[in-house]
């Protein structure tokens, strides 16, 4: 996939992932053309990345969609890593069947995207950049997104026993179970290129024994991810839908 289409504001837009900084500079040419402040102000030499480490603490990871609330990280925690997942939920059909696919677990790639959140914006506007980067990253194939510049710090899998498991490498492993859930927004992308079947829920989980260094992980500002609503009958067979989403760790303090 050499480039990624969509309309904003009536018109086309084209951005060619070589880059996490192409890609962030093609968004932030459109929120600059639409919004006030500073925002109007970057330049491609703001997205050239941070000289110095991103002060975490003043982040809030999000917990409403609107309507809903996840709860809370647990007191004594702190936020470790803001990463951006992209890869597939996985479902399985029986033959002949008419049901809805059965959700069998996930893999993603975690790519640390914080290096590259404009430096001289406050948080609250850098994640309005992420949010964005969220709802295209569905759309770009995850072979293109490898072959970047985008820095991977893990990987996001489901264990033989359906245990979702997050390796972060040296920042920690974290073997997980769901603790809260709540829908998607209604606004949220559906999918790649803006079409697919919703996107799935936004999630707090917890640890479980076999976790190292991290405690707690939330899936937020989901795109894409949702099964179709029945298996259509036809043979057995394996769905993977794409889908992208923030995931924000916890880890002791």
């Amino acid at each position: 996939m050499a480039s990624l289409q969509f309309k904003h504001n009536r018109a086309m837009v084209l951005i060619r992932p070589s880059s996490i900084a192409t890609l962030a500079f093609g968004v932030l040419a459109i929120v600059c053309s639409t919004e006030a402040g500073v925002l109007k102000k970057l330049s491609p030499k703001l997205l050239s990345g941070r000289t110095s480490p991103i002060d975490l603490s003043k982040f809030q990871v999000p917990l409403s969609n609107g309507s809903a609330t996840l709860p809370s990280p647990a007191p004594g925690l702190s936020l470790k890593a803001i990463t951006l997942g992209r890869g597939t939920q996985n479902y399985t059909c029986a033959a002949g069947s008419t049901a809805a696919p059965v959700a069998v677990g996930a893999k993603a790639d975690l790519l640390d995207v914080t290096p590259f959140l404009p430096p001289r914006i406050s948080p609250a506007q850098s994640l309005h950049f992420l949010n964005l980067i969220t709802q295209y990253l569905v759309s770009f194939d995850v072979a293109t997104i490898e072959k970047s510049k985008v820095p991977k710090l893990g990987s996001h899998i489901f264990d033989a026993a359906g245990v979702p498991v997050f390796d972060l490498g040296p920042k920690g492993l974290l073997r997980a179970k769901k603790l809260a859930g709540i829908a998607a927004p209604p606004k949220a992308c559906k999918g790649a290129n803006g079409h697919g079947f919703g996107a799935v829920d936004w999630l707090a989980l917890t640890d479980v024994p076999g976790s190292v260094g991290l405690k707690e992980v939330y899936r937020v500002e989901t795109a894409g991810g949702k099964a179709p609503p029945s298996c259509g009958g036809g043979d057995a067979r394996a769905i993977a839908v794409p889908y992208a989403a923030q995931y924000w760790f916890f880890g002791p303090s």
